[in-house]
């Protein structure tokens, strides 16, 4: 099973693969010149202390990015399954 969340949505030493940038004419060209790209692994690296921007590690470069253009990169991952005994009845 997988989930879908968009790039701001990463928390530190969390990693998705980009499936779709959508974050208007400019911002998408600028997204895939850093190398956002459908099948590109994303790893939130650092968080500022007020939480904008990020750091992330996109193919080798540690880039930065504002929550706002963040927020247009829409990434997968696979869903993490709960245990069995964390359930409750």
């Amino acid at each position: 099973m997988y989930e879908t969340l968009c790039l701001s949505a990463l928390r530190e030493g969390e990693s998705a693969y980009v499936t779709q940038v959508d974050a208007g004419p400019a911002m998408d060209r600028r997204l895939t010149d850093l190398g956002l790209v459908r099948g590109t692994r994303v790893t939130c690296v650092l968080r500022s202390p007020a939480g904008d921007p990020c750091a992330y590690l996109i193919r080798g470069a540690l880039i930065a990015l504002r929550r706002s253009d963040a927020a247009g990169v829409v990434l997968e991952r696979q869903a993490q399954e709960v245990p069995a005994q964390a359930v409750a009845t």
